[in-house]
């Protein structure tokens, strides 16, 4: 591969033209990944441009490889430290979506590959002062990543690789070495900030890494998850290696250190946590700054050995005592009790009658071969440890003088019987009452295994059942000679070698292993018939298995241990220990293999339940092993989905389901899993697959799943939330009766969005209480106590509501409205009764809906049409959300005009569908809208787009392409003169104020108002018999605005306006007075055409004007009569012309008194 390296693009194109996640595909993808790492120049290009196109996607084989190259690239590769930080650069962004990504294993890897761009970047962003946004992300990642540590829902392996990032982060963020000669220039840390940096302020941050120290010490003290220290401890190898100036902290932490707050912990999960603070200690001491600490770190290690070698001994001394109580309670154990069950053989008790012939009787009306051997044995067993030492050789010698098979010694002498103590005394069982044939019963005849006639207990058996004589003859070699004959009237047998735990266990994992090879043997030997009618000999070995856990060995449980007396508790406690031990060997080869062993797990945990039943039934104080073995297989099991290949469901993900579906018993401990399972990315598909199965195939725990799938639907993380909503949206409608509980969970979850009494003012007494929550549920506040609460959602939504908490309540019945409209009466009515903030998140949440439902919609449409009082905003989105893209319906618009008829609605209503009218309606709702106007910018923006769209004409290909232009034709359309003067003939109805910023907007509009239109306008109106209050206001924007227009308001609008006598309105007047000033000279030849009474009050109120007017009435010298009429009014005081009294300002001019 390093000879010849595949072309990267070609190979990629080569692995997305396969089936995704197929093998296929995970083959050529590992290929260009084995190339790329020879090769890696062509990774940068690769990661920029994939990363950004999967990030978004769900989880798939193609975004977990593209993961997994760049954490590569970034911290693992041999690219240059320029190459990565502009990786990192580009990429950053991406990674901080991702961190909120459902998918625990991508979630975990973008940490890990943050971990590595923090410091990289941080050294960047030191030196480049302008990337501000870059640094808001980086931080926005780094709280992020924080959060996970302390979340309760977040794994474990994620929040190990949060705790690894926090710890690179306290590196970056604290001082590195002073020394210049010794520093490191890929070591970036707080000193490389320069004090001026414009957002990078290092006091700050160095305040802060020193903070996270300090939660990372207070973690070491307190937590008790021992995967959690062990990633600290081994990650501060680094931090003391680069941050010489923190190991005296971190030397006195872990000399303080105890294991106090891991009490309760098994004893192995402690000690390898103090293995790891004693090695990192030793690594401490070894170190270039461990000198000067060696004191203090060699009494801490004396201590922590001191410390761990007590606990040793105390667990050894807890073994010995369990091992010893089981051994007492053993030797207190009865000769027999009477079978509280008689009908059931594997329960059966075999009493030993001293008297041979009732023995015989009892031995030859039963079958032993319907017993499992190990539970004869056991069963024997027991018998014989009744008896004492003594008194048992003293039986079986009388046994055998009674038989005649002891020769008579040389001194005659009798041996007295002893007399059994009354415990050793056997007393018939009620199977000993059937009258039986009393004679000698042959164990040869009797269907026993071979092998079993070796061992020496069978032939004590043979002896016992009263054949005895004629296999002693038969087994006795003829040639022995008399005197060799041995005698055992005084022979004491030897007691059993007692056996270490590890001899035990290893003879115990020897004799499963040697069921395992014999079980295969009869997998490969057909010949070999079942003795098992219906079962395989692989079922057969796992029954043996189990049952030789579970039923082979019991401590007697008939009578309590006294309290005085603890060596029955001992024993006991001995005897629990070792069966713990056979069941763990049991459950770490189940979960070794867990879905080829499913039958052998289900099989053990229903005979751990039957066993518990029928042992209970006989002793109330026997330990029930179920439910503790049962979570042992399942936390085992989460370990197994830890260890498993991040993201890929296999065959253990169904069979686990499985499995729990099959448990005769499922205790609240497992739904608690279930739940944890779900809310892990990595773990999800288990967790919601079980409780899926739970609820279709378990029904007495379909109550209790299903409302874990509905508190899930609640659930912060938008991953997990989802998958939830999506498990159980599949119920409904129809499938009963979970379509009604979840249906009645929406509607609870929806009502919490209500407003709520405030606090101080509910009622203190019980009547008065009553009639508030009355008055409060007519007002849409609902009472506290009647709100459905979920682990997941605040006891109350905070004020202003953030969108992501309003999103946790509404989820789950956007997702359910899409498939029953129904409720969209339900968010209506609802929305109403919200507080403001609240209305503007759903407002913006619910667009998906609005647009997967349509314009269409016929709920929506009369929704629109009826919608309740205070729902009128929402109504108003869901308008803009079907014409913020497209062109309204011709049904939709009806609508809103048949809507603005019948009910007061804001004018925001029409302006949607404005295009979408014919000119009568634009002109008969144009100022309605314009009326929104009130200084704000909005509001303007709002008009202005409407004016576009009434008065723009469409282009000349309308309609031979797709567009989204209104479609409207061009006579539907105003001309822009129009548009203008229904501003001033409808300024009464609009308002003048809201009237003059319409007018200002349409100047604005330059490409459309220009001096040719205005000219228009401006004749226009003043041909009107009833000219606007702001016509003259808009003359004088019009000629400041263009000059070009001074000409024709000179010469033509003035003379109209004096033939119109407009000094009869004394509003309009003063526009005109004003105008004339603007405009002057031009506009003297038509203010000498005003009656000399109106010429002398405009000179008076302007006598600017004075001069200007005699100097022109001097230069034309016309009728000299006339001429000395209108000196007569300028006057000759030249000083006049230099007081200008106080005019109105235009806008005050043009305003009604």
């Amino acid at each position: 591969m390093a000879g010849n390296p595949v072309d990267p693009l070609q190979t990629l194109s080569a692995a997305l033209a396969v089936p995704a996640d197929s093998k296929e595909q995970a083959d050529i993808l590992a290929t260009l990944r084995e190339s790329l790492e020879t090769h890696p120049n062509p990774i940068p290009i690769l990661c920029t441009t994939l990363i950004k196109t999967v990030s978004s996607a769900g989880d798939s084989l193609l975004k977990r490889w593209v993961l997994d190259l760049l954490h590569y690239a970034i911290s693992r590769s041999n690219l240059s430290n320029e190459v990565r930080t502009q990786l990192a650069s580009q990429s950053v962004e991406t990674l901080a979506a991702l961190l909120h990504d459902s998918n625990a294993r991508t979630v975990k890897v973008s940490i890990q590959c943050l971990t590595t761009v923090y410091p990289l970047l941080f050294r960047s962003l030191c030196a480049n002062r302008t990337l501000r946004q870059q640094w808001d992300v980086l931080s926005q990642c780094k709280a992020r990543i924080l959060e996970f540590i302390w979340s309760p829902t977040a794994s474990t392996g994620v929040k190990v690789s949060a705790i690894k990032f926090m710890q690179r982060v306290i590196i970056v963020q604290t001082r590195g070495i002073s020394d210049p000669r010794l520093q490191n220039k890929n070591d970036p840390n707080i000193s490389n900030v320069p004090a001026d940096h414009p957002f990078l302020p290092g006091p700050t941050l160095e305040a802060e890494g020193m903070k996270l120290l300090e939660s990372v010490i207070t973690m070491l003290y307190t937590n008790q998850n021992p995967e959690l220290l062990s990633a600290i401890l081994h990650s501060w190898s680094n931090l003391v290696k680069q941050r010489p100036a923190l190991v005296q902290l971190v030397v006195s932490s872990l000399s303080s250190w105890t294991p106090a707050a891991l009490s309760g912990l098994p004893a192995p999960s402690v000690k390898s946590v103090e293995k790891a603070v004693r090695i990192l200690l030793i690594h401490i001491s070894r170190g270039p700054h461990g000198s000067s600490f060696g004191a203090q770190i060699n009494e801490a290690l004396s201590l922590q050995a001191a410390r761990m070698e007590r606990a040793s001994a105390e667990e050894k001394a807890r073994k010995a005592a369990v091992a010893a109580s089981a051994t007492e309670a053993t030797k207190k154990r009865p000769s027999s009790a009477p079978a509280e069950h008689p009908s059931d053989a594997k329960r059966m008790k075999v009493d030993v009658d001293i008297a041979g012939n009732a023995s015989a009787a009892f031995l030859a009306s039963f079958d032993f071969t319907t017993l499992p051997i190990s539970l004869i044995t056991d069963l024997i067993v027991a018998n014989l440890q009744a008896f004492t030492e003594p008194a048992l050789l003293e039986l079986v010698q009388i046994y055998r003088q009674s038989r005649g098979l002891v020769p008579s010694p040389p001194v005659s002498r009798t041996p007295q019987p002893a007399r059994p103590t009354p415990e050793a005394t056997p007393t018939p069982g009620p199977s000993a009452e059937p009258v039986v044939k009393d004679e000698p019963v042959d164990p040869l005849q009797m269907d026993i295994d071979e092998e079993e006639m070796e061992y020496e207990p069978d032939r004590l058996n043979m002896e016992l059942s009263g054949a005895g004589t004629i296999a002693e003859e038969e087994m006795i070699p003829a040639d022995l000679p008399e005197a060799l004959t041995l005698d055992l009237i005084d022979f004491t047998l030897l007691g059993p070698k007692e056996l270490t735990d590890v001899e035990r266990n290893a003879l115990m994992r020897g004799s499963v292993g040697r069921i395992w090879d014999g079980a295969e043997e009869l997998k490969v030997d057909s010949v070999v018939p079942s003795q098992w009618p219906g079962a395989s000999p692989t079922d057969m070995w796992m029954l043996l298995i189990v049952r030789m856990v579970t039923r082979v060995a019991h401590v007697d449980g008939d009578q309590s241990p006294a309290p005085e007396d603890g060596g029955d508790a001992e024993t006991k406690v001995d005897f629990y220990s070792r069966q713990d031990n056979l069941r763990q060997t049991l459950c770490d080869y189940i979960m070794a293999d867990f879905p080829s062993r499913l039958h052998l797990v289900t099989t053990w945990m229903n005979e751990e339940w039957y066993n518990d039943r029928i042992r209970m039934a006989d002793d109330p104080h026997w330990r029930p092993n179920y439910e503790s073995w049962l979570n042992q297989v399942v936390s085992t099991y989460q370990t197994v989905l830890e260890g498993k290949p991040e993201g890929k469901h296999d065959g253990k993900d169904k069979a686990f389901a499985r499995f729990l579906l099959d448990l005769p018993s499922v205790p609240p401990d497992v739904l608690g899993l279930l739940r944890d399972l779900s809310v892990d990315p990595d773990k999800m598909h288990v967790g919601f697959t079980s409780l899926r199965e739970f609820v279709l195939e378990r029904p007495s725990l379909r109550a209790e799943a299903l409302q874990v799938l509905l508190e899930l639907t609640t659930h912060p993380d938008p991953v997990t939330r989802r998958a939830a909503i999506n498990t159980v949206r599949r119920w409904v409608p129809g499938i009963e009766p979970m379509d009604s509980m979840i249906r009645d969970f929406a509607l609870q979850i929806l009502r919490r969005l209500q407003k709520r009494p405030p606090k101080e003012e509910a009622p203190k007494v019980i009547d008065e209480q009553a009639s508030a929550s009355d008055e409060n549920m007519e007002d849409g506040q609902l009472p506290s106590e009647d709100l459905l609460q979920t682990p997941y959602l605040l006891d109350e939504i905070e004020l202003p509501a953030r969108k992501a908490h309003v999103l946790q309540h509404v989820e789950l019945l956007f997702a359910l409205s899409v498939k029953i409209p129904e409720f969209l009466d339900e968010i209506f009515t609802a929305y109403g009764q919200m507080e403001l903030t609240v209305q503007e998140a759903i407002q913006d949440l619910i667009t998906a809906l609005i647009k997967s439902l349509g314009s269409s919609n016929g709920k929506l449409l009369t929704l629109m049409r009826t919608c309740p009082p205070g729902s009128e905003s929402l109504a108003l989105r869901v308008l803009t959300i079907f014409t913020e893209h497209g062109r309204p319906s011709a049904q939709l618009v009806a609508l809103v005009k048949g809507l603005i008829s019948d009910r007061d609605l804001d004018a925001r209503f029409l302006i949607p569908i404005i295009a979408e009218m014919d000119k009568p309606d634009i002109l008969k709702y144009l100022p309605r809208i314009v009326s929104i106007l009130n200084g704000q910018q909005e509001p303007k923006n709002l008009v202005r787009s409407v004016f576009s769209s009434v008065v723009t004409t469409p282009p000349q290909t309308f309609g031979s392409v797709s567009s989204n232009l209104p479609r409207v034709r061009q006579s539907e359309l105003l001309t822009p003169a129009e548009l203008m003067v229904l501003l001033h003939e409808a300024e009464k109805e609009i308002g003048l104020k809201s009237a003059i910023e319409a007018i200002g907007v349409c100047f604005s509009m330059t490409d459309v108002f220009r001096s040719e239109i205005l000219a228009v306008v401006m004749q226009q109106i003043v041909d009107e018999p009833v000219l606007p209050v702001l016509f003259l206001r808009t003359v004088i924007q019009a000629v400041t605005t263009y000059r070009t227009l001074v000409g024709f308001v000179s010469t033509t609008l003035l003379s109209r306006l004096i033939t119109k006598k407009i000094w009869q309105n004394p509003h309009l007047w003063e526009g005109f007075i004003r105008c004339a000033k603007v405009i002057a000279p031009a506009s003297f030849g038509a203010l000498l055409q005003l009656p000399k009474e109106q010429l002398r009050e405009l000179v008076d109120k302007q006598p600017s004007l004075k001069s200007g007017l005699r100097e022109y009435v001097t230069k034309r010298a016309g009728n000299k009569a006339r001429v000395a009429g209108f000196l007569d009014i300028f006057g000759e005081d030249d000083d006049a012309s230099l007081v200008s009294p106080a005019t109105p300002d235009v806008v005050m001019a043009s305003a009604p008194a």
